[in-house]
């Protein structure tokens, strides 16, 4: 919005020009959405408490966790109005890849936001049902899968029609250009292609996958919003460097023309998460809930998706990776040893991870903060990979 008034204005001021860097705009953005978030933290606190929108505490959770009901959850809707405002004042408002991310962004925030709210107003600790909540989010996944695999691969706004045409006049079997292929990272020249339906599937499972995997990390006070804000930091880097022809060509990357303004909604997240961490760091005076995590785990798969980078996400979100696994681990293990003598068992004391260390005797801050360490060790290998190849 600023950015279009600056462009009407500019003859008139030429100190207005400074608005047409991405890098300035990814500032002020990130700027007003820290401020956002720090000034109106408080009220959406007291808001949420007069809601009586209490966490429920699973009875068979954490026993240290107990202390925790009753703290205002549904926080993740102050990131969301941070972000929302903060982007459509710095971004350029005619760019595809900012509102499919808004979309998908808000679109999940949405999901768990029903959920949360099932939660705490029906007193259920469980929500909405797995069924269901998966359905919406595979509605909204594969809807933004579709879009984005002729959107990424068309150069422009004007083409995206162009090749969806050309691809059904194809019989559906046409190739994708080698930009939308799957990226390996640390090789110059290993990519996979993957066609439209490839690339659809793919990303499906990298939006769906990374929103759920952020969404199980998110059990201890500031444990999964420091590495949102680190991998999305990182990611936006990715975007802008991809968005230019002059860096994507030199560091081998593939040139995504429009990527570069992601960059200022990763600005956003990136200055909602501090703000959210300044209420939500231990002990925690809010908590984000699904709204929050489901929304902010498809905005970093889908930004991921359109530079081009799903398995260095893999890398980077390395903890997101780990909690999800140590799910599926437990679970599958206490089955089939169920099946085969009888009685479950379980590889760890607790799932998801988090709960595992907290059973071995660290301390909530410990783990949260030993997690940060990793994830941003995580995310310097992430970024190593523009280089070594």
């Amino acid at each position: 919005m600023l950015l279009w008034l600056a462009e009407y204005f500019k003859q008139d001021l030429g100190l207005l020009r400074v608005f047409g860097f991405i890098t300035f705009r990814a500032v002020f953005a990130t700027m007003t959405a820290l401020a956002i978030g720090i000034f109106a933290g408080p009220a959406v606190i007291r808001m949420l408490t007069r809601m009586k929108v209490g966490q429920a505490v699973r009875s068979y959770g954490m026993e240290t966790h107990l202390v925790k009901s009753g703290t205002p959850t549904m926080g993740g809707v102050l990131i969301l109005i941070a972000i929302a405002i903060s982007t459509i004042l710095w971004a350029d408002l005619s760019n595809r890849f900012i509102w499919v991310v808004m979309i998908v962004t808000l679109g999940y925030g949405a999901v768990g936001w029903a959920d949360d709210y099932r939660k705490v107003v029906h007193k259920d600790p469980e929500g909405m049902r797995s069924r269901e909540k998966y359905f919406w989010q595979s509605l909204v996944g594969i809807a933004a899968a579709f879009y984005l695999a002729f959107s990424v691969s068309a150069p422009s706004n004007s083409q995206i029609l162009d090749l969806l045409f050309a691809w059904v006049r194809s019989g559906f079997s046409m190739d994708l250009p080698p930009k939308a292929d799957l990226i390996v990272p640390f090789f110059k020249t290993v990519s996979y292609p993957l066609g439209v339906w490839g690339f659809i599937t793919l990303t499906y499972c990298v939006i769906v996958g990374t929103s759920n995997a952020v969404n199980f990390t998110d059990g201890l006070d500031g444990l999964a919003i420091m590495p949102i804000i680190m991998v999305g930091t990182a990611l936006g880097l990715f975007a802008y460097l991809s968005g230019h022809v002059g860096y994507s060509k030199y560091l081998l990357i593939p040139h995504i023309p429009g990527a570069g303004e992601l960059l200022i909604f990763c600005g956003a997240l990136t200055g909602a998460g501090l703000a959210f961490l300044w209420f939500n760091a231990h002990p925690a005076q809010v908590f984000m809930g699904d709204v929050g995590a489901l929304a902010l785990g498809g905005a970093l798969g889908t930004i991921a998706v359109i530079v081009r980078q799903e398995i260095v996400l893999f890398i980077m979100g390395g903890i997101f990776v780990a909690e999800t696994l140590s799910i599926i681990l437990q679970v599958s293990y206490f089955k089939y040893t169920r099946k085969r003598y009888g009685e479950g068992r379980r590889l760890f004391l607790m799932a998801p991870l988090h709960h595992h260390f907290e059973k071995k005797g660290w301390k909530e801050t410990q783990v949260v903060v030993r997690f940060w360490i990793i994830t941003m060790l995580l995310v310097l290998i992430g970024l190593s990979s523009l280089k070594l190849r």
